[in-house]
């Protein structure tokens, strides 16, 4: 089994801004391969079903972006799922507005959420998507993420980003959570 965590806040006015990029994502895939999230359990919104000849469950952890790794724990500790199985998929501040990067391992650099997750989890190694989400220096860090995306961002994350992302989570299933066949500058 997969599973695929995309980070964000749950409320509905979280929704379009920068922080909720991961949930955005899986959003975007969910409907892309016809899940549906219907079922709350371990600290989240869980849609399951079969891609690419794979068990796979999209995981929207509810316990807001700073304590994420209360859900991601949870789940990987009730399903046994080795932490190469997983892929946490998230906005990064760091990286430019539309770009994508994955990584085997790494550290949660200034995350939140991503510390959060190292620290519960006890690990630096696990898969990670990270979405680019640029920064405003004008504008406070908290916010810019907390902001609902622009109309010039919205375009490239609803015309590029998000179905890029799309395609890395379709290889990563495909894969079997190998990260190093992922070649994210091939993909059109």
């Amino acid at each position: 089994m997969i599973v695929i965590f995309g980070l964000g806040n749950p409320d509905k006015r979280y929704e379009n801004t920068y922080h909720n990029m991961g949930y955005s994502a899986i959003d975007y895939f969910a409907e892309k391969h016809n899940l549906k999230f219907t079922k709350t359990k371990y600290f989240a919104m869980i849609a399951s079903g079969v891609v690419a000849e794979e068990k796979v469950m999209l995981v929207k952890p509810v316990t807001y972006m700073n304590l994420s790794g209360k859900c991601v724990k949870e789940v990987v500790n009730s399903l046994k799922i080795p932490t190469e199985n997983i892929l946490v998929v998230y906005d990064d501040i760091d990286l430019p507005v539309g770009s994508l990067r994955i990584r085997k391992k790494g550290s949660a650099g200034t995350h939140n959420g991503m510390r959060n997750i190292v620290a519960e989890l006890k690990t630096e190694n696990f898969p990670r998507l990270r979405l680019g989400a640029g920064k405003d220096e004008n504008i406070p860090l908290i916010n810019y993420v907390l902001a609902k995306f622009n109309d010039t961002n919205k375009k490239i994350f609803n015309e590029t980003t998000f179905p890029k992302a799309n395609i890395v989570m379709e290889m990563f299933i495909k894969n079997k959570g190998d990260v190093e066949k992922i070649n994210i500058g091939e993909i059109k």
